[in-house]
């Protein structure tokens, strides 16, 4: 046999290539693919520490595994949505549902101007089929009789075209379900959507975290926060120029044997003003009731002890006076508590230990706390003087002591015991180094302060995609011709088909739904389907 000869494809050059690139990335599988990758390169988000919401923990993480982090900051999973792979897919995603809804808006524009397909010529052959005979005595022609199965369709949304001009076999072709197709649009549009508002909260929103004493305030200002964690192009200028007081912050717990302890409602009276030329109103905030100063809200997120102290060094001077905010560790509002002095002399001060609202001191005379409400309050702490490392530049957080460099005074472990002070108690330190006082107790509220200028069109989007999806999940699209004829004897008779555009398990409901109605119009004297038979 000769050999064939070889098939030589041909080549698709750079722009067939840029259209084979294209038509790739549109499709929707490429989409719902990107998508699935958005959320797998987020977890990386919830593993490790990022540097935008906090920076010093992901400078300790790298000091303490000076192996891998390194290497996991280079790959910036320390910022992981700002890094380069998830902008990438982000764009690509946003690009992919673009691609896909136009070509598919103009293609549902096309089929809405459109009319009902043609009517096969075989209904016999589609999913649902039937008959029914209706008897010459009822002198209905067959024009009445596609114009009666006409209104009928249409009665039942469908939209209808007429085949009159058959005279053999006149018949009318009829669909509905047009909003299946236009929910899928508006599902995806809305994506799009959600994208755009999340990106104009990310570039152009903020964040920021504020601990607030009890009578103390703050003003809405960038360096007058603790934490403040700006979009990437936020403008200073854009903060609104408000001002929060606490006056007062209560708890309630239960009191009940069932579930004593517990925490019933937290209430925080606050004095604010929209602008320093405002008058002051009281407002209250509580858990999931922010304060709104117009598109930024305030919420509150965590609470606490403020013990007030007041610390005198080695020369008898005041170093230190005020409440120290302590970090709550249980439910029973035992905290830890860092106190320090960098202004004492001739050596700074420092002091670490727990802040117990309600004291008890069990059989070995270790105390611990029993309840939240500040029955007996007290604290426990162990000091040290020295270089407090404050002055050398480096970021330290205040709810931490470095002991490496310092010497200690007092501990459980050492000659003088550890230090115990009640409410109003003054301890003097050893060697002269000065002494500390529990001069009382107030409360603290941690608020987080949220500007999203994309949240109402990601919640107006989220909701048009939920509507859009809902339709195309419960609108079936469906397509019903309807044959007229006559017979010899003067019987009319009527065939009519139903098809679905996809899985449709309601279509022999409609089926029966649609014979019953034609049947009911024209009292039939037989029918035949194919339910019937089978």
């Amino acid at each position: 046999m000769p050999a064939r000869d070889k098939v030589v494809l041909p080549k698709l050059g750079p722009l067939g290539m840029l259209r084979w690139a294209w038509r790739q990335l549109t499709s929707m599988k490429t989409a719902l693919q990107l998508l699935l990758m958005l959320a797998v390169a987020s977890v990386p988000g919830s593993l490790f520490p990022q540097r935008p919401a906090n920076p010093a923990v992901v400078t300790q993480y790298i000091l303490d595994n000076p192996a891998t982090g390194p290497w996991l900051d280079r790959l910036q999973l320390f910022d992981v949505y700002s890094s380069v792979w998830f902008s990438a897919i982000y764009l690509l995603l946003f690009i992919s549902l673009v691609g896909c809804v136009i070509p598919r808006a103009r293609l549902h524009w096309k089929a809405l101007r459109s009319a009902p397909p043609r009517t096969p010529r075989s209904l016999s052959r589609l999913p649902e089929y039937g008959t029914m005979t209706v008897a010459a005595e009822s002198s209905l022609t067959v024009e009445q009789a596609v114009d009666d199965a006409a209104q009928i369709l249409r009665r039942h949304g469908y939209r209808t075209r007429l085949h009159a001009g058959d005279t053999d076999h006149p018949s009318v072709a009829a669909e509905r379900g047009y909003l299946k197709e236009a929910g899928n649009l508006v599902f995806h549009t809305a994506l799009i959507g959600v994208l755009i508002a999340v990106a104009i909260g990310g570039m152009f929103g903020y964040r920021a975290q504020k601990l607030v004493i009890e009578e103390e305030g703050f003003t809405n200002a960038e360096l007058g926060y603790d934490a403040f964690f700006p979009g990437t192009n936020f403008n200073p200028d854009s903060l609104s120029p408000f001002s929060i007081t606490l006056d007062n912050f209560e708890v309630r717990f239960d009191r009940s044997l069932t579930n004593y302890g517990s925490p019933i409602d937290f209430r925080a009276d606050m004095t604010v003003q929209n602008t320093p030329t405002d008058e002051p109103r009281q407002e209250v905030l509580r858990v999931n009731e922010p304060i709104s100063f117009g598109g930024t809200n305030v919420y509150l997120i965590g609470n606490g002890y403020a013990p007030v102290v007041t610390v005198r060094d080695g020369d008898g001077n005041i170093a230190l006076q005020g409440p120290v905010a302590s970090l709550p560790t249980d439910a029973t509002y035992n905290s830890t508590i860092v106190i320090k002095a960098p202004d004492a002399r001739p050596f700074q001060l420092g002091f670490v230990g727990f802040f117990l609202p309600t004291a008890m001191v069990d059989e070995d005379g270790v105390a611990f706390g029993s309840d939240p409400d500040p029955m007996n309050p007290q604290l426990n702490l162990n000091s040290y003087y020295g270089d407090l490392g404050l002055d050398d530049g480096n970021p330290v957080s205040v709810y931490q002591l470095d002991t490496s460099g310092l010497t200690q005074l007092n501990g459980r472990d050492m000659p003088d015991g550890g230090i115990v002070l009640g409410a109003y108690q003054t301890y003097d330190l050893p060697e002269g180094k000065g002494s500390i006082t529990f001069d009382g107790l107030k409360r603290y509220v941690a608020l987080d302060v949220v500007f999203d200028p994309g949240k109402i069109g990601a919640l107006v989007f989220t909701t048009l995609a939920l509507l859009g999806l809902i339709f195309t999940l419960i609108i079936p699209r469906r397509r019903v011709w309807i044959r007229v004829g006559k017979h010899d004897d003067g019987r009319t008779m009527v065939e009519y088909g139903l098809l679905a555009r996809g899985e449709d398990h309601g279509l022999s409901k409609e089926a029966v739904r649609i014979g019953s109605a034609l049947t009911k119009h024209w009292k039939r004297t037989t029918t035949e389907s194919r339910q019937e038979k089978s």
